[in-house]
Parts: structure tokens; sequence; C-alpha cells
């Protein structure tokens, strides 16, 4: 086990103990809220591609599951915007949902590997649609493909690329 498996597990433990120190003494909301840090929930986006369906249905998870939400915006390079989701992220706020806005560029695909690997709390991963992944990534990859086979938390796909 590494030193970082072990200061993430450390730090579980502490905010266990921690949110059970609270409940006891009565505070219950601020227990939850410090046992909900740990549950999160990751919105993977491709920058110019964000779809109205998939911001409520990873809304309505967070709510319901009392997660947090990690959004990954994924951009081409230097072209990485939030301008669309400003309504989103004040919808986030009003229901009381933490959230953190991850901006990266390239591969969506490649991003989302990276991101799980490193985020261990990440129940699962939401998508929009699965022609959006491998937009800016480099064709062929195999040892890409192999790391997506592996992927470390279960993925949800909200709606396919079909439009009406």
């Amino acid at each position: 086990m590494g030193p970082n498996k072990i200061k993430k597990m450390m730090k579980r433990v502490e905010n266990v103990l921690t949110a059970a120190s609270l409940a006891e003494e009565g505070e219950a909301s601020a227990a939850q809220s410090l046992m909900r840090e740990s549950r999160r929930v990751l919105l993977a986006l491709k920058s110019g591609l964000i779809d109205a369906k998939t911001l409520k249905y990873a809304l309505n998870t967070a709510k319901r599951i009392k997660a947090s939400l990690d959004i990954l915006l994924v951009g081409s390079s230097g072209n990485v915007s939030d301008d669309a989701l400003k309504p989103f992220l004040a919808e986030l706020g009003a229901a009381g949902i933490s959230y953190q806005l991850i901006h990266r560029t390239g591969c969506l695909k490649q991003q989302i590997i990276e991101y799980t690997n490193r985020e261990k709390e990440v129940l699962f991963a939401v998508i929009e649609s699965p022609s959006h992944l491998d937009a800016d990534c480099i064709a062929g990859d195999k040892q890409l493909a192999e790391l997506w086979r592996s992927l470390s938390c279960p993925l949800v796909v909200v709606m396919d690329g079909a439009r009406a």
C-alpha cells in the first residue's frame, strides 16, 4: 500500500471519527455534511457539448445520494468555457450540493481515467454520450483503450448521441 493510499485512508478515518463526535454533540447536519464530502459523483463534460438532461441527472443523483459533485469540464486546447454551466452551478448552490469545477484540455476519456485513478472517493462518472469520449484523443491509442477497460468506477451514460 502506497503512502498516498495510507494518507487517504487516514483522512477517511479522521472524517468518520469527527462526524461521530459532531453527531454525539447534536450537530447532525454538520456530521452529515462532513460525511457527504467523501461521497462524490464525477460529471464529465465536453466543453461546447453540454446537455441540460445530463446536468439535471447529475444534480438529482447527487441530491438523492447526498454526494458532492466534481464537474470535469474538458475542452480542446485553450477552449474550456464554463459560461453554459453558470445557471447549473447556481442551481447546485440553491440545492445545497457542494461541487468543484475542474477545467482540463485534451481527451475527455483520458481526463476521466486520470481523475478517477487519483480521486478514489468518486462513486461513479456521469457522461452525456460515448461519442464525446474520443474527441481530441489520439486514434488507435492502445494504452488508453486498455486503461479505459479498467476504469476504476462505474460509468453512467445519460443519453446517446442521437438528438431530435
